[in-house]
């Protein structure tokens, strides 16, 4: 399976879930764009912990910060 069609899947699915759950005030939609990147088996337990303690992470570091972080420590630039 393409990664755009998985990604489409899970945002098509869970976009209808949170609506039909009314877990928002208003209509609940994804953006458009979607960025995905592979990790190394030898870095997944890493992974998991942060994904488990995202929400306390985040409450020390917005994930705008973190995610700028993350592209200047790479030398990506965004265009748009």
């Amino acid at each position: 399976m393409a990664l755009s069609q998985a990604m489409q899947l899970i945002k098509g699915e869970s976009s209808f879930w949170i609506n039909r759950e009314d877990m928002v005030n208003s209509k609940f939609e994804w953006a458009n764009e979607y960025y995905a990147a592979s990790v190394s088996k030898s870095h997944l337990s890493r992974v998991r912990h942060y994904i488990r303690n995202q929400e306390e992470h985040h409450t020390k570091k917005t994930w705008e910060d973190e995610c700028q972080e993350f592209l200047d420590a790479y030398g990506i630039r965004v265009q748009g």
